[in-house]
């Protein structure tokens, strides 16, 4: 009996990311798995020679500058059955008009959510060391602190409140086990039990925010979460509490959030803002108590790798005529980033 014929897939994407994507042990892979052109990468739809690749294509194996999933494309593509995507949240990519075909969606997100995690797990810590107001003063001094003033650092028991039990916040939760700290959650889709289970407290966001030392935002960016940091909430921060964000800066009020940073009175490691980048003259790129990084936390470089091993993976199974491990699905968008 004839083996099947094995899905014909097209990559959509930014062609940069390509390479770290896929190195060749993971594009030989994907050839064995699939029929490709390594050197086809859609970013134009108007290219004649994607049009033809679209036409035929069974999967579509996305990542971060591919064009939207919208009607007109999947009119390109009347063959497609699934998607992969070899990135985070698919919210920005897929249309209705992708659910509405039924076509099979899946993300490496889960691979994503690891190195955000661990850039948490490393702020917190070094929060807890006030290591970034440590090196500002010893930057400026060149004197080592004294007892007196380093009474208050340190992580033994630090208050760690976690806000989303996203894949980001699970994993973050999980890394903060082995750790000496108390640690909060919420979430209003985790019970109690499920909370404990991971590890943490389960409080509504206002004593959650009043009980913690160290604040990180794990939520989605959805309606319902668009500034839920705004300036009362902020204000129920301890005062040198810190604030870290790796989520999105619509979660949070940025003027609100501003106004507390210049004050002095609080602290944050901000990895996302509002807007992205912030303007030139933002004072937010010269407070001392404001460590901004370039939106780093999630996969770069080598770690791109393990998102196109899940990719490699989810497209070996289709092939199998088994099912994915990484679907994504309709009824979830409404709750994930």
């Amino acid at each position: 009996m004839p083996s099947p014929q094995p899905p014909r897939a097209v990559f959509a994407m930014d062609p940069v990311h390509l390479p770290l994507l896929f190195p060749p042990p993971l594009m030989t892979r994907l050839s064995l798995a699939a029929e490709l052109d390594p050197a086809l990468v859609v970013q134009d739809l108007g290219d004649p020679a994607a049009a033809d690749a679209l036409a035929r294509a069974d999967v579509l194996i996305t990542g971060w500058g591919c064009p939207r999933l919208d009607t007109g494309l999947l009119a390109a593509a009347p063959q497609m059955r699934a998607v992969l995507h070899a990135a985070g949240s698919v919210r920005s990519l897929v249309g209705d008009a992708v659910w509405e075909r039924g076509i099979a969606v899946s993300s490496a997100v889960t691979g994503n959510a690891l190195p955000v995690a661990e850039y948490t797990l490393a702020m917190i810590l070094l929060c807890g060391k006030d290591a970034f107001d440590h090196r500002e003063r010893f930057r400026a001094t060149h004197v080592y602190p004294s007892p007196a003033e380093t009474a208050a650092t340190g992580n033994v028991g630090r208050r760690i409140g976690v806000i989303g039990a996203s894949r980001v916040g699970r994993r973050l939760l999980e890394l903060l086990r082995p750790f000496d700290f108390t640690v909060l959650l919420h979430d209003p889709y985790v019970s109690a039990a499920e909370a404990a289970a991971l590890g943490a407290e389960l409080l509504s966001l206002e004593d959650l925010l009043r009980h913690s030392d160290i604040v990180s935002l794990h939520a989605p960016d959805i309606p319902e979460t668009y500034r839920m940091l705004d300036a009362s909430r902020l204000g129920l921060i301890r005062d040198g509490g810190v604030l870290i964000n790796t989520s999105r800066g619509a979660l949070v009020d940025p003027d609100a959030l501003t106004d507390e940073l210049v004050s002095g009175r609080l602290h944050a490691v901000l990895d996302v803002t509002e807007p992205e980048p912030l303007p030139a003259g933002s004072p937010l790129y010269r407070l001392p108590n404001v460590f901004l990084t370039p939106h780093i936390a999630g996969s770069l470089g080598n770690e791109l790798e393990r998102l196109g091993r899940i990719v490699v993976e989810e497209l070996e199974r289709l092939a199998a005529g088994t099912p994915l491990a990484h679907e994504v699905r309709h009824a979830d968008m409404v709750r994930v980033a």
